[in-house]
């Protein structure tokens, strides 16, 4: 038998997507674009996002990834020196002129990377993490494959022309939205405007000009070749929520910045991100037969968001379904329950109550115990 709790509980900032994402049309002129909301992975736009094309120096984002991943995994840190090899110093196109056998910390080829596009510094940091860039490319396709990137082949780290190296507007918000969520800290490359290299020597400036015209961006990559157009992931961040807008094949740098604002402007004003927050502890629930008379309930670590729009952010309701008892024994994790997440009579989100310890059962002899015990107690 089941009882159900119906609360209000508050709510800050949450997550879930009513409308449909192709419900509206906003004008752009690139070939292809994407909107989509870092937390949930919702998609808010979308316009030809799962073409395979060219992505120039947007590629960077994933060669990112895998030397954010290095560094976490304690492979290389970014005080390591790199000693710059001739194939990295020899990259045509964007670069900060690295020359051969030049020492530069990994800390500032990420900083020439993020912030000049340098493909010189991209080599320089496939080299170091995979020991050469065949290898490094390998792993480049690995990861887009464990990232359901079923739109990509990359055959380089730079983005410069290469046959075959292809991608998506779809697929570059999946990597983009990776790098966001598990390693934060690339903002403090991606969101630098000017800087310096070589002790001062030499100066960047960062090839994303939202990063200084846009409120709240956060980055993320520019690209452009004459086969690629010009592309952008761009990124930014306002009242908690962040977007994540790709442009793919644009006419020009100013109306791929345009229609990239344009997916941005439109996500912040349609959409509110809520996470859940009970607004009392949830309830304890009894465990028959277990080690512990009860367990206690929580929701998810993660996960525990809604993207509404934003005139139905404030009238969100939910419901709690929990049983009256569970038997012994439960495992920590386990699920108990949900908690419905309701827009008036629309059924927003479901979130699964799950068991915050794990309650085994009772042995014989604990069986016993409690029964003197009780024996004791009524006698």
């Amino acid at each position: 038998m089941k009882r159900c709790l119906s609360l209000f509980l508050s709510l800050t900032l949450c997550i879930f997507l009513i409308v449909p994402a192709l419900a509206v049309e906003i004008p752009l002129t690139s070939h292809a674009a994407l909107l989509m909301e870092k937390e949930t992975g919702e998609i808010l736009f979308a316009e030809n996002e799962h073409e395979a094309l060219p992505p120039a120096s947007v590629t960077k984002i994933m060669t990112m990834l895998l030397v954010m991943e290095a560094i976490d995994d304690g492979a290389i840190s970014t005080e390591d020196v790199v000693t710059v090899s001739a194939h990295a110093a020899s990259m045509g196109g964007s670069q900060v002129f690295l020359s051969e056998g030049e020492q530069i910390t990994v800390d500032d080829l990420l900083k020439a990377l993020c912030v000049a596009s340098g493909n010189d510094a991209s080599v320089a940091l496939a080299e170091h993490v995979s020991g050469v860039t065949e290898l490094f490319v390998e792993e480049m396709n690995s990861r887009a494959r464990a990232l359901g990137m079923l739109d990509t082949h990359f055959v380089n780290c730079t983005g410069l022309t290469a046959e075959g190296h292809l991608t998506s507007a779809y697929d570059i918000a999946l990597m983009s939205r990776e790098l966001l969520l598990h390693h934060p800290e690339i903002r403090n490359y991606t969101t630098i405007w000017m800087d310096t290299l070589r002790n001062g020597t030499f100066g960047l400036s960062n090839t994303n000009k939202l990063i200084r015209f846009y409120d709240g961006a956060t980055g993320l990559k520019t690209g452009y070749t004459d086969k690629a157009g010009y592309c952008i992931s761009a990124t930014a961040e306002r009242d908690g929520m962040e977007l994540i807008a790709v442009i793919m094949d644009g006419e020009t740098a100013d109306k791929r910045n345009t229609d990239a604002k344009a997916l941005l402007n439109y996500g912040f004003s349609t959409y509110a991100l809520t996470h859940i927050t009970p607004a009392e502890p949830l309830p304890t629930i009894p465990v028959t037969l277990g080690a512990e008379d009860t367990v206690a309930v929580v929701l998810p670590s993660d996960g525990c968001a809604v993207l509404t729009e934003k005139a139905t952010a404030a009238t969100l309701t939910q419901t709690i379904d929990l049983p009256e008892a569970v038997d012994a024994p439960v495992a920590a994790g386990d699920r108990l329950g949900t908690l419905t997440v309701h827009s008036g009579d629309t059924v927003v989100k479901t979130l699964p109550l799950l068991a915050e310890d794990a309650i085994p059962r009772l042995t014989w002899g604990q069986m016993v115990g409690k029964l003197l015990k009780m024996a004791i107690f009524c006698g």
